[in-house]
């Protein structure tokens, strides 16, 4: 969707992209004496063409709405706020930090990285870069609440180093619980989430056949061919049936799995009597669907299986990640050698794509810094955030005191919210960087206001490879700061500056000399404060295009010299069908005892399924108080199926109460005829603080999903992640 441009005497148009949340979209910005006036989508972009989305639209307003805060706060003993300079409260941050690494050691010095300083392009490398310096291995981020899963999987299996098969070309398509045109989401080879509309109507036009899992008839799946509308939480057992028939049918590349995989005579033998009678009776699903979906699949010659964070916050989404990476194997479903690669990134490292595989490496276990709780590890490059709360809460050597969130609010993100107020409350500093007094704020020490995206800096790296093309945008900052503000990477320099830490970044330290540091590897005084600029070259150090030249172009810009071909391989490494555990996990969901409905015992004292989902006009936590966004919706409602709320006696719209294994809610009921009997679906990242009892105001501030929750009746053993989705409760009403 674009807005229409309005000129006025005095106003500057200035290219840049959105960083809402993940999608980038290329905007052309209205700018007025200074202030951002108005918004709306580049259509010169190349990739975008226009398209913006509701979130976006409202940075206008974003810029010096009322809930902004624009100045620092420091936290009094009476429980008010002070306003300070951002001097003062990085010098007593400072002061505080040195006193508790002396007292308690570096490890005690935690940060969590939430959502928005994924999108803020220098926080993640900066913020690592702090906990290296000081020695800390106390470093957690969202990843590792909704998708820890997609990391595991792929150490253990394997990759494919000349890359999957992406949407553009394909000729099928599985997508498991990923409904990219409402969340802006999707993992490679998926939907392009860039005007995705556009992008899923040109595939079914050019003849692609979608096949999709998922427990609500969503946006994506209403275009499906097929669509697999399985019990929550039931994904693994669909998948090892549509694996079954492809092994029965010999419908997989006998060739390729002979030259490039182990495993795959015992994960025949895994699957062995997922039947599609099994896989019907338990997950919902008619058999013949089930097949029907394994041969379209299996005929298909070009697409990828993907999944979204639903199932990956659903009981074993490691299993569930696993067997995607099976269905792409077992189907060869890679870029081969002499193909292609449409987009080997612009932003990433120069490097070459072989037919061969890389092989699985070590991410986890007792070889890498181990957490105190419940026998869990780092796992790919960062603590398990689902510890988080009693690595604060349990007393001993290790104990965390100290946490800065940064991009984040844990106190809507994190399982079992009760106990995340314990959390909070009890360390010794809590820091945020925020632009508003969110769940989490309100317990702060001290709130450093953030920077909106028009006012800062960026660069897509996190996205570099996730466009069809060779595509990038440098945006610069196209107003001044409303405040005394400062970014997270900012943040981070400030207090190594301040405590005299080294921080190296792209193989050299910062800070740097643009002109003669990058070129050179020299150094310069530690009193110079790098640019956003400067930070990002080391960040993309190596890159196919040099920063400087990405930065000159006006706007969004595909490189159309960047060519890649998939060379011959010379690797004797093999992808891993069934790595150690994986087969006895797939007998293990297999030997689950079921009641005579199909419904695994364990949840039989439950009414209901709560599954996850995401609503077009917010981002989590983010959004929720602008006025468009308002006329959307104020609550994230209880959706559920007509005849259940006919069961209850009650009407769309009324309040239910929803009782989990963590905890007790009130929601807002809305009828959808598009869900399943026996399922809730709703939104995260609603509600506030359970000390300001939202239940009474939950129709104008939602509910919060986490409350329910329980991170310890039911967790995985790897990432210690909590059943998130596909969550048993009752509900009744109220």
């Amino acid at each position: 969707m674009t807005t229409k441009r309005s000129i006025q005497p005095g106003v500057e148009t200035k290219k840049t992209y959105c960083r809402f949340c993940h999608n980038y979209c290329a905007m052309e910005v209205d700018v007025l004496d200074g202030k951002p006036i108005a918004v709306r989508g580049d259509t010169s972009d190349p990739v975008y063409g226009g398209y913006t989305c509701i979130k976006g639209r409202q940075l206008p307003q974003a810029y010096d709405h009322e809930s902004r805060i624009t100045q620092p706060l420091k936290k009094l003993a009476d429980g008010s706020w002070q306003e300070i300079s951002s001097g003062q409260a990085l010098d007593e941050i400072a002061e505080k930090v040195k006193t508790i690494i002396e007292k308690d050691g570096a490890r005690s010095i935690a940060t969590y990285c939430g959502t928005y300083s994924f999108q803020e392009s220098a926080a993640l490398a900066v913020s690592r870069a702090f906990h290296e310096g000081i020695g800390s291995p106390s470093y957690y981020t969202s990843v590792s609440i909704d998708q820890p899963a997609k990391g595991i999987a792929l150490s253990r299996f394997g990759v494919w180093a000349g890359g999957p098969h992406s949407f553009e070309g394909a000729d099928v398509a599985l997508i498991v619980g990923c409904n990219t045109l409402i969340s802006h989401y999707t993992p490679y080879g998926g939907i392009p989430p860039f005007s995705p509309r556009k992008a899923l109507n040109k595939g079914l036009k050019d003849g692609i056949k979608m096949i999709v899992i998922d427990p609500r008839k969503t946006e994506v799946a209403r275009k499906a061919h097929i669509h697999l509308q399985a019990r929550p939480g039931e994904d693994p057992a669909v998948l090892c049936g549509i694996i079954k028939v492809i092994l029965d049918e010999n419908l997989y590349d006998a060739e390729f799995c002979e030259q490039f995989v182990d495993g795959l005579e015992e994960l025949r033998d895994a699957v062995k009597n997922f039947t599609p009678e099994y896989v019907e009776l338990r997950a919902g699903v008619p058999g013949e669907l089930v097949v029907e979906a394994a041969r379209v699949w299996g005929n298909g010659k070009r697409g990828t299986a993907t999944a979204g964070t639903g199932p990956n916050m659903a009981p074993r989404g490691n299993v569930m990640e696993h067997l995607l990476h099976v269905l792409n194997t077992l189907c060869s479903r890679f870029n081969k050698e002499g193909d292609k690669v449409p987009n080997p990134g612009v932003l990433s490292p120069m490097g070459n794509r072989k037919a061969e595989v890389i092989a699985p490496w070590s991410a986890f276990g007792k070889d890498f810094p181990q957490s105190r709780i419940r026998g869990l590890s780092e796992c790919c490059g960062e603590m398990p955030t689902a510890a988080l709360n009693d690595e604060i809460l349990k007393p001993g050597e290790g104990q965390v005191k100290v946490l800065f969130n940064i991009g984040g609010n844990p106190m809507v993100a994190f399982p079992n919210q009760s106990k995340t107020v314990r959390a909070m409350k009890a360390l010794e500093l809590l820091v945020c960087i925020d632009v508003k007094m969110s769940a989490t704020a309100v317990m702060a020490d001290y709130i450093l206001p953030g920077k909106i995206c028009l006012e800062r800096d960026d660069a897509p790296v996190m996205a570099d490879t996730w466009f069809d093309v060779p595509y990038t945008h440098y945006a610069e900052a196209i107003v001044e700061p409303n405040g005394d503000l400062i970014e997270e990477w900012e943040f981070y320099w400030e207090i190594a500056h301040r405590l005299g830490i080294e921080l190296k970044l792209g193989g050299s330290i910062l800070p740097m000399d643009a002109a003669f540091g990058v070129a050179t590897g020299g150094v310069i005084p530690t009193d110079h404060k790098p640019t956003k600029f400067e930070v990002l070259e080391l960040v993309t150090s190596g890159t196919k295009v040099p920063l400087r030249e990405i930065r000159s172009k006006k706007g969004g810009f595909i490189y159309e010299s960047i060519d890649c071909v998939v060379e011959k391989g010379d690797s004797t490494a093999r992808l891993q069908l069934t790595p150690p555990g994986i087969a006895d996990e797939i007998r293990e969901i297999r030997g689950e005892h079921l009641s005579i409905t199909g419904i695994p015992e364990k949840d039989g004292a439950y009414t209901h399924l709560l599954t996850s989902r995401r609503l077009n006009h917010v981002y989590n936590s983010s959004g929720q108080q602008f006025d468009a966004v308002k006329e959307k919706g104020t609550t994230n409602h209880a959706y559920m199926h007509p005849d259940d709320l006919l069961k209850l006696e009650i009407d769309s719209g009324d309040l239910v109460q929803i009782s989990g294994p963590g905890g007790i809610i009130t929601a807002v009921t809305k009828a959808e005829g598009t869900i399943q009997q026996g399922v809730c679906s709703l939104a995260h990242g609603w509600g506030f603080h359970p000390d300001y009892d939202d239940n009474e105001n939950v129709r104008e501030i939602g509910a919060s999903s986490n409350r329910i929750i329980s991170d310890e009746a039911e967790y995985d053993p790897i990432s210690g992640m909590a059943r998130q989705s596909a969550i048993p409760v009752n509900i009744a009403a109220l």
